[in-house]
């Protein structure tokens, strides 16, 4: 059991944790406070109660899961003969609630795009080519790129950086992109797009320059760097799969509805790697996930935590 102890927020993030009834407020409360929260409980009551059980467990509090991560806590677990030999099953609490199984990897690829040229002063080297003018022609024709309903695909270019001041011409700007699909093919598709966007936008901008410089100062070039930053796997269940089975008759069990979903969780790394994994919520409920305004709800979280218990044991066999 696995539950990831980082969130998207940097390490100075004001808290200003709240409480209003039963439900919480404040960042990383259920991605993934409400997952630590049930490994921890789950651990506590399995080592007080003392059930017997014939497989082992191992709970497991990992990094990397959000951001840029690229989920190195789970690769360096599965890239350690120790564990990937002896991990029959993998149950990854992400998030709250219950309604949900995650046995699809949803594959994702990461990017850093850097471009660079020689800057300047924006009055006497007007006309050296503009690295955010270079990023913002891309952005513009990336974005009007297509995608499928089916399979479901998206991009987002969630970071622009560049530049010192307003009447300067930046050496360097920067944007970080972020590609998902169901389909290797799509993401793929979508990355040679990004590419093609960002070589007309450099050739564009180099016209440009030359024609805004004078004959006697020829502008110096622009050059663009793609840096990949993160390439989630992805995998899903084999047909017929035995924690599948088992999630869903506990579920059954306990009067349970929930839905198997496609998502880029902890649970990519042995999914890919052709072991039984899923990724089920901690119970109760939340909202506003990535935000300051996060918020978990306790209330109904018992079932989750049933089900997690239940899936656990059903999973282990009974010990002698």
């Amino acid at each position: 059991m696995s539950a990831h102890i980082d969130t998207v927020f940097p390490a100075n993030t004001p808290l200003n944790i709240r409480q209003q009834g039963s439900r919480i407020y404040g960042p990383g409360v259920s991605d993934n406070g409400a997952g630590v929260a049930a490994l921890l409980g789950i651990a506590s009551l399995l080592r007080q109660v003392r059930i017997r059980h014939s497989l082992p467990f191992v709970f497991i509090g990992n990094v990397g899961e959000e951001g840029e991560g690229d989920l190195r806590g789970m690769r360096h677990i599965f890239s350690t003969p120790r564990w990937k030999d002896s991990i029959a099953y993998s149950l990854v609490l992400d998030g709250a609630g219950a309604d949900t199984i995650v046995a699809e990897a949803l594959g994702s690829r990461r990017f850093e795009v850097i471009v660079r040229g020689p800057g300047g002063h924006s009055w006497s080297d007007f006309g050296a080519p503009n690295p955010i003018v270079v990023l913002a022609k891309a952005i513009e024709m990336f974005a009007a790129t297509p995608v499928p309903t089916t399979p479901k695909t998206t991009f987002n270019i969630g970071v622009i950086r560049g530049g010192t001041s307003v009447n300067s011409i930046p050496e360097s700007a920067s944007m970080k992109v972020d590609i998902r699909s169901t389909s290797m093919t799509e993401m793929e598709r979508l990355e040679q797009s990004m590419r093609l966007a960002l070589n007309r936008a450099l050739e564009d901008e180099t016209m440009a320059a030359e024609m805004r410089s004078s004959a006697q100062k020829r502008p110096s070039g622009v050059s663009c760097e793609v840096v990949v930053i993160g390439n989630r796997p992805a995998g899903e269940l084999r047909p017929g799969a035995r924690i599948l089975q088992v999630v869903r008759a506990v579920d059954a069990q306990l009067t349970n509805a929930a839905q198997v979903q496609r998502a880029s969780t902890d649970a990519n790394i042995p999914l890919s790697l052709g072991q039984e994994a899923i990724a089920i919520g901690g119970g109760g409920s939340g909202g506003g996930a990535h935000t300051l305004q996060e918020w978990f709800d306790s209330n109904g979280r018992e079932l989750g935590l049933k089900r997690i218990l239940l899936t656990m044991l059903a999973l282990a066999g009974v010990g002698e």
